[in-house]
């Protein structure tokens, strides 16, 4: 009865302290624990009751009255705390160890989440908007709070609050740049500073940390939905100094709050309107998927010298009922952000497939169809065997697609590009690379891909007929082609001229608005049934 009377009395007081205090049994274990030391560690107190933590038991024997050093936390983290001791004696020979946790700060550093803090935050504010100055370029900064945390935190207790606050942490990390910075500001607070060209990079951003946050946070066995609002200010749009571009953020946060919480807000109502308005564009999008408003429209590959259509590239466009054809350039960025880009390149891959086989089936001479593959849609798990499965759906044989891929998507994870380009080859099927010498222009890597094509981009062709760079530029990658054995495509023949210097440079297929436009299925049918071109 006495020693369950001073078992309640410790807990008792530990209950009513703030300190963070923690007794250690004799026997290695954690007897009793304050609300406030457990949460420095991560836990809930009664996780810690009794269970086995080696390094935290072995800190409390230590000799001395202070002990510093790094102690496993919640969620896989460490927390560099100070241990300052004191012993008592438990009856007569069974010791006890009573010690209070004080957390230890890194310079500029969250221990919770490992992001810079607050004091970070406004630095690099500042260093982005000089930077910004000399590249002419802009700032977004972005403050965001979290909705539901205290709902979290009164509910499941602080050790649940900060899990979600570490996994979003991290989730903030995956939206953004590695130039771009993330910081946490203070308690459900975060700070993103990120560098923009074009001012609807704000939009695009906030879209993309919104549908991160939209994901479940599992905690233990529960699966949990917290909201957040964020305030984003524009330099040098709505402000020109550091101090006051923060300011913008934190009051556009506010307002965010005041206006339904779930939601960003910019500090300029022009920037409200165009995220209103790209938000709606998503939204029509996802419309136009449902109820099939994209086709397909084929621009011919002219064979240089005889003029006859040989191949054709795929290329999306949009039939709205309301707004009539969108162009690509107003859609596919907002595409490849949301990730619809993998339904849309979906959808096309296999209506060309099927068009490409029902024209043979028709008559027409057998072409190679090129279909260009996203960044999303290559990096996705299942691209090679949806390939595989659209080949045998439609019987279009492997040799009559080429898959068309940018430079800069060859050089994210090296290994796994190659293997999936060779699977791809391994399927029958031809790898162009389009754009050539606009992206990485690494010539290493022509050695290194399983490539069949090289594609001439048009910036290298514009103006060949007067240029005397870019007509060698252009001579450069025909010679290059040659002798590594590909084919070479150049796209973006207007003129006359344009078509005249690459025929007499010896590149096979000239593809350009000289021979036709993107057309539609029937058009295009009906413009290889007239025969060669001039």
């Amino acid at each position: 009865m006495e020693e369950g009377l001073s078992h309640n009395l410790v807990s008792g007081l530990l209950g009513q302290t703030a300190e963070a205090v923690v007794i250690g049994g004799a026997d290695g274990g954690v007897t009793h624990v304050s609300a406030a030391a457990a949460a420095l560690l991560g836990h809930e107190p009664r996780d810690m009751l009794g269970r086995a933590m080696p390094a935290l038991c072995a800190a409390l024997a230590q000799d001395g009255a202070l002990w510093q050093g790094v102690l496993p936390a919640a969620a896989g983290r460490e927390a560099r705390v100070t241990l300052r001791k004191s012993w008592i004696a438990v009856d007569g020979d069974q010791v006890a160890v009573i010690a209070r946790l004080e957390r230890e700060t890194a310079a500029g550093i969250d221990l919770l989440t490992g992001l810079p803090d607050v004091t970070i935050f406004h630095d690099r504010v500042q260093q982005a908007i000089l930077n910004a100055g000399r590249l002419k370029k802009s700032v977004a900064v972005m403050v965001l709070g979290v909705d539901r945390l205290a709902m979290v935190n009164e509910g499941l207790g602080s050790a649940a609050g900060d899990a979600v606050l570490v996994e979003l942490a991290e989730r903030l990390r995956r939206c953004v740049r590695q130039s771009d910075t993330v910081t946490r500001m203070d308690g459900d607070h975060f700070g993103m500073v990120l560098s923009i060209s074009a001012i609807d990079d704000g939009v695009l951003v906030a879209e993309k940390i919104f549908h991160a946050m939209g994901k479940p946070f599992v905690v233990g066995s529960r699966e949990l939905t917290v909201g957040a609002s964020a305030g984003i200010g524009l330099w040098p749009t709505d402000a020109d100094s550091h101090p006051e571009v923060v300011k913008k953020a934190e009051s556009a946060l506010r307002f965010a709050k005041a206006s339904g919480r779930g939601q960003y807000q910019f500090s300029s109502n022009d920037m409200n309107t165009r995220a209103r308005a790209r938000l709606e564009l998503e939204s029509r999008m996802r419309r136009a998927l449902t109820h099939s408003e994209f086709r397909v429209f084929y621009q011919p590959k002219v064979d240089a010298q005889s003029g006859v259509i040989v191949g054709m590239e795929a290329l999306v466009r949009w039939q709205d009922p309301e707004h009539g054809l969108i162009s690509p350039g107003d859609f596919i960025p907002v595409a490849e952000e949301t990730g619809l880009i993998i339904e849309i390149g979906s959808f096309v891959l296999a209506e060309a497939c099927r068009q490409n086989a029902a024209w043979v089936a028709e008559g027409l001479p057998r072409m190679k169809l090129s279909v260009n593959v996203s960044a999303r849609q290559f990096r996705s798990a299942g691209l090679v065997d949806e390939v595989s499965r659209v080949l045998a759906e439609t019987r279009l044989p492997p040799a009559q697609l080429e898959l068309e891929i940018t430079e800069s998507m060859l050089m994210d994870d090296i290994d796994r590009t190659v293997a999936k380009m060779q699977a791809l080859r391994d399927l029958g099927c031809g790898l162009s690379i389009d754009d050539f010498g606009t992206g990485y222009s690494s010539l290493s890597y022509l050695g290194m891909f399983p490539i069949t094509t090289l594609k001439i981009d048009r910036a290298f062709v514009k103006d060949v007929e007067s240029n005397p760079k870019t007509a060698e530029i252009a001579r450069a990658i025909i010679g290059l082609s040659k002798g590594l054995e590909l084919d070479i495509v150049a796209e973006g023949a207007e003129i006359i001229e344009h078509v005249q210097f690459l025929r007499d440079h010896g590149c096979a297929l000239v593809q350009g608005f000289y021979f036709s436009r993107p057309l539609p299925a029937h058009e295009f049918a009906d413009l290889v049934r007239r025969g060669p071109m001039k």
